[in-house]
């Protein structure tokens, strides 16, 4: 028996560092909740380490710790309602040219497709009539004016001639406007007063903000109808918004303004967001309330529909017992357990009840007393020596 031990020791300095990383995987791993255990050592099982020994152990007390509560939930990606639009024309017509597909980033008022129009022509000749008009009842004005200085017309003669300019400047203003709503340029506003020049049909529908084009409603050809149909959508995607599912029982923990981390298993990088929006309904398929979290994306790596793991961190405090989760090991039922220190060099394994994990530590609900000190580091090869015994 003695030679057995001794050899069991001997293998303890090869086993450290295999040992050490297998602690580390274990910690990181989210095991389920034991079941209610008595919190006591069996001291008939004590496990006696050699003085020489000790030294490879880290010995650590259970602590009290003041912890912010956090709320671990799912959540699915969707553009942000805040920053996403879509492009829909005033006028009704065939399109001509598409300028952008899906995934085009795009810049505000840049052209997305253009339609043939007879409105945009209408709304141009109502223009230049409207400036011709002005052109003249201003000449005619001008006229009225100098023979009124002569004494050849009358007093209302004159001011005739000025309420017909002044209804043409009124004609001038409303055509103007009429090109405005159509999106219509300055540009293209300055090209349409020359005379003599044909008016182009085309009209185009631009990017109301600057983003990416998420959807493509449209196809070459297409008849759309003014104000009716919705050509692209565009998305600001450096935000989306992530939209979890909260249970009752954790709702009064929550604010709006609670950081956020998320995680998805296919990128190492950690999102962050903050809660937005809490409902004001309970879903009754999941008995869930939905929660909005606006996170940041400026890689544009969350796609819409996609999956996070979120974990809310809340500004309500809580006081919870506190050990390194390298200290937690599971033994054959898959319950977990610590090593307790009984006294100098004998240890002894006590089942103990999980409660939530916070960086390093983990939370001891039952099963340890604060100031008792357990093995922190070297405990896995505790329990392999301990089960050769």
């Amino acid at each position: 028996m003695k030679n057995s031990s001794r050899a069991i020791w001997a293998l303890f300095g090869t086993l450290l560092a295999a040992l050490s990383t297998y602690s580390c995987s274990t910690s990181k791993s989210a095991p389920p909740p034991a079941a209610d255990v008595a919190a006591q050592a069996d001291e008939a099982t004590l496990f006696k380490v050699p003085p020489d020994q000790l030294e490879h152990l880290k010995i650590v007390e259970v602590r009290k710790a003041a912890w912010s509560a956090t709320v671990h939930t799912t959540g699915t990606v969707d553009w942000d309602a805040d920053h996403t639009t879509q492009a829909i024309t005033q006028v009704s017509g065939p399109i001509s040219r598409l300028l952008v597909d899906l995934g085009t980033p795009v810049a505000v008022n840049q052209p997305l497709l253009y339609v043939s129009s007879p409105d945009v022509a209408n709304a141009v000749s109502t223009y230049r009539k409207a400036r011709n008009h002005q052109d003249y009842a201003k000449r005619a004005l001008d006229r009225s004016q100098d023979l009124l200085d002569h004494k050849v017309i009358a007093q209302k003669d004159f001011e005739a001639a000025q309420q017909d300019f002044n209804d043409a400047g009124s004609d001038v203003e409303n055509s103007l406007q009429a090109l405005k709503i159509f999106g219509v340029t300055q540009q293209e506003v300055d090209d349409a007063q020359h005379q003599g020049v044909a008016i182009n049909p085309q009209l185009a529908v631009r990017s109301p903000i600057a983003g990416v084009v998420v959807q493509k409603l449209v196809s070459p050809g297409l008849v759309i109808q003014a104000g009716m149909t919705a050509c692209f959508t565009v998305s600001d995607v450096s935000t989306v918004w992530v939209q979890g599912h909260i249970y009752d029982r954790d709702l009064e923990s929550i604010r709006t303004g609670d950081v956020v981390e998320e995680t998805n298993p296919s990128f190492k990088e950690t999102f962050r967001g903050v809660v937005s929006y809490i409902g004001a309904l309970v879903d009754p398929a999941t008995r869930t309330t939905s929660v909005r979290i606006v996170t940041r994306n400026p890689q544009g790596v969350l796609k819409k529909d996609m999956f996070v793991d979120a974990v809310i961190h809340t500004r309500s405090g809580r006081s919870v017992l506190s050990v390194p989760t390298s200290a937690i090991l599971r033994n054959d039922e898959n319950l977990p357990f610590v090593y307790v220190q009984a006294a100098p060099g004998q240890f002894a394994q006590r089942l103990v009840n999980l409660g939530a994990q916070q960086g390093d530590e983990t939370e001891i609900v039952s099963g340890a007393k604060e100031g008792e000190k357990l093995v922190a580091e070297g405990s896995v090869f505790l329990q392999f020596a301990n089960s050769t015994r």
